[in-house]
């Protein structure tokens, strides 16, 4: 029963997933920050529902299949945040020293625009924060 009634929703939920990390590395191509916040909230909510059936099934918490994916979807999000404070981490460095001197200079002539942060505005920190609904 607990096999069924995962089944029924497990092709869904893994079809999420799926397209929000092809979303995410579509964003990241681009080079769209704001792309790639959005793509990156549909890739945690989806991994959330995930992790919300293993609540509502517990027997799925002894699936090996069902625990190494729960592994690597942490660490996947680990890695994702670490790319994140990568990413505002350069930023900073990187507006900083465009508006020093001599780079000032170059970066006039150049025309090299400060770089904005990777930031989740108020709705998406509540979307990322929320737990998703999951219905059987």
């Amino acid at each position: 029963e607990t096999v069924k009634g995962y089944a029924a929703h497990e092709k869904e939920s893994l079809e999420r997933v799926i397209q929000a990390r092809n979303s995410a590395v579509a964003a990241s191509q681009a080079h769209d920050v704001n792309k790639q916040v959005q793509a990156e909230n549909m890739l945690t909510g989806a991994l959330r529902q995930i992790f919300a059936l293993s609540e509502a099934y517990p027997d799925l918490k002894a699936n090996q299949n069902f625990l190494s994916l729960q592994e690597e979807i942490t660490t996947t999000e680990n890695r994702v945040g670490f790319a994140r404070q990568h990413y505002n981490d350069s930023v900073q460095v990187y507006n900083t020293s465009i508006e020093q001197v001599p780079a000032n200079f170059v970066a006039g002539f150049g025309n090299f625009p400060k770089r904005p942060f990777f930031e989740l505005g108020e709705g998406e920190k509540q979307a990322v924060q929320q737990p998703p609904k999951v219905q059987f």
